[in-house]
């Protein structure tokens, strides 16, 4: 047995493999994960892993087989329980079918980026712009360049690349050891979690890329956003208010999607005396800010603000702090739809049924640099689009 790096997944596999060239190049491997030798959840979360990662383009690293480290996409994924719970013994023997693109030599990734921008009542343009792996090398966007800023995040500085072209789909190498760098990440318990299958528990999710980190909070604020400056994460809270009730807590919290560049997680609560409110909320590689989607099923107010008050001034499509906050940052949030400043510092809308926004930070306050003044994080949150990273020949 030796280690295998599958994308996010450590595993153990059997030294044995086989090959396949039918309609492509394909790789068979299978391995055994036991329990005592690790825990029982984990056990289960590499199993729930290697079936999550169904269709997932992943970076695979072997411990043993080197000359085959490259890039794969999981073709299929199946595994066999062996549950003894009674005497502290579980056995899972998993099976793997892999399409190989190559190693990281012959391969470029290609950030496909497709859709409009962001529909909005401001007549805003938005600004196409797209994150890669930290350590990425020779991006490519053909004759038009795009500017570059760079962001410090807890996996280090990563490469923001602004105003893309429309109708250019990026492309960048990038080495295997560098593929998971400036993730973002679904966590529940402290467990990061892949694919989109697995139970989150309500209280106990967190959501992150290094720049910005979301949390649930009991009482003192329904979420909690911070964003990483100066070294630190710099946290604030957040009332997310349905018809006048703030959220103080949720009844659920499920993964929608479950990529490297992009999470999506599902909030649900219950109403009184029926009904829902649902929280979706997004977050993307090298992004600032956290998107939100708040939805009721009948017509009413919607709001999110600050649980602790702050005077923001208001710019028709986004406010912002006016003056630096002791971390020497100013908050800042907007939507791409007409709203009405909350006293708190925040937005409120009467009359919908859902409500779309961002939470973010102005890092630097009045010393932002350029990509990442209040404006730019509006225009970025107009103008982010769909993102599929696909891996094509050179």
């Amino acid at each position: 047995m030796s280690d295998l790096q599958l994308g996010r997944l450590t595993l153990r596999e059997t030294q044995a493999f086989t090959e396949s060239a039918y309609q492509g190049w394909s790789m068979h491997i299978q391995g055994v994960e036991v329990c005592p030798l690790i825990t029982r959840d984990e056990v289960w979360d590499r199993f729930d892993g290697v079936l999550g990662g169904q269709g997932a383009l992943v970076n695979v690293v072997f411990e043993e087989k080197t000359e085959r480290n490259g890039y794969y996409t999981v073709s299929s994924a199946s595994g066999e329980v062996k549950d003894r719970k009674r005497q502290g013994i579980t056995e899972i023997a998993w099976k793997v079918s892999l399409q190989r693109h190559g190693p990281d030599t012959d391969v470029d990734l290609e950030s496909r980026l497709a859709g409009a921008v962001r529909a909005n009542d401001f007549s805003l343009t938005g600004e196409r712009w797209s994150a890669p792996p930290i350590g990425h090398y020779a991006y490519y966007t053909g004759s038009t360049l795009p500017s570059i800023m760079t962001r410090t995040s807890t996996d280090g500085d990563i490469t923001v690349y602004r105003g893309i072209p429309s109708g250019v789909n990026p492309r960048w190498g990038c080495d295997v050891a560098d593929f998971l760098r400036g993730r973002v990440r679904v966590l529940n318990r402290g467990v990061e979690r892949v694919g989109a299958g697995h139970p989150l528990v309500s209280d106990g999710w967190e959501l992150s890329n290094g720049l910005v980190r979301v949390r649930p909070l009991a009482s003192a604020g329904s979420i909690e956003v911070a964003s990483f400056t100066g070294g630190a994460w710099r946290p604030k809270a957040w009332w997310v208010d349905v018809g006048g009730t703030q959220i103080t807590s949720w009844d659920s919290a499920s993964i929608l999607q479950n990529d490297l560049e992009r999470c999506v997680v599902r909030l649900a609560v219950r109403r009184s005396p029926v009904g829902r409110a649902v929280l979706d909320l997004t977050l993307r590689r090298g992004s600032r800010s956290v998107e939100g989607y708040l939805q009721r099923g009948d017509s009413g107010t919607l709001a999110v603000y600050l649980a602790a008050a702050e005077t923001l001034t208001n710019n028709t499509s986004y406010l912002v702090r006016s003056t630096n906050d002791a971390d020497g940052n100013r908050v800042t949030l907007g939507s791409a739809r007409s709203y009405s400043a909350h006293a708190n510092g925040g937005i409120t809308k009467s009359a919908v049924t859902a409500l779309d926004f961002y939470l973010g930070t102005v890092a630097g306050g009045s010393s932002a640099i350029s990509g990442d003044a209040a404006t730019d994080l509006r225009n970025q949150y107009i103008g982010a689009l769909p993102e599929t990273v696909a891996a094509v020949r050179r």
